[in-house]
């Protein structure tokens, strides 16, 4: 089995013209998608992002530098995450093809590398 990061990007504009009744239904069908994919065993962790949008780190002259971002007012953004198990990325497509996070924005999938000597 391998292991995969899949990250939710979206375009906030697009959550904040939901109605608030439109959200609550929305994330009963992140919910309820995501527990038949948790009960499958094919989830190992799972995240939504808080939307104060977290820092930048880079080396600055004398250290870390860290600054604000990045801002939801970004076109795209990144809002969730979770690591998935599976035998390939076509298998792990077809187990997160009907992710309803794909009627609001789009994934990123990616395979994990085990580093030697990593548990």
């Amino acid at each position: 089995m391998k292991t995969f990061a899949v990250f939710f990007h979206e375009d906030a504009a697009v959550l904040t013209k939901m109605s608030p009744a439109q959200m609550q239904e929305a994330i009963g069908r992140y919910r309820s998608w995501l527990t038949r994919l948790r009960d499958s065993g094919h989830v190992q962790a799972s995240a939504k992002l808080t939307e104060e949008g977290g820092k930048h780190l880079r080396r600055g002259g004398q250290g870390m530098v860290s600054s604000d971002g990045p801002f939801v007012e970004g076109k795209d953004v990144v809002t969730g995450l979770f690591i998935l198990q599976a035998q390939s990325y076509e298998d792990a497509q077809a187990r997160i093809a009907d992710c309803p996070h794909l009627d609001f924005g789009w994934m990123e999938l990616r395979e994990i590398e085990v580093l030697v000597g990593a548990k």
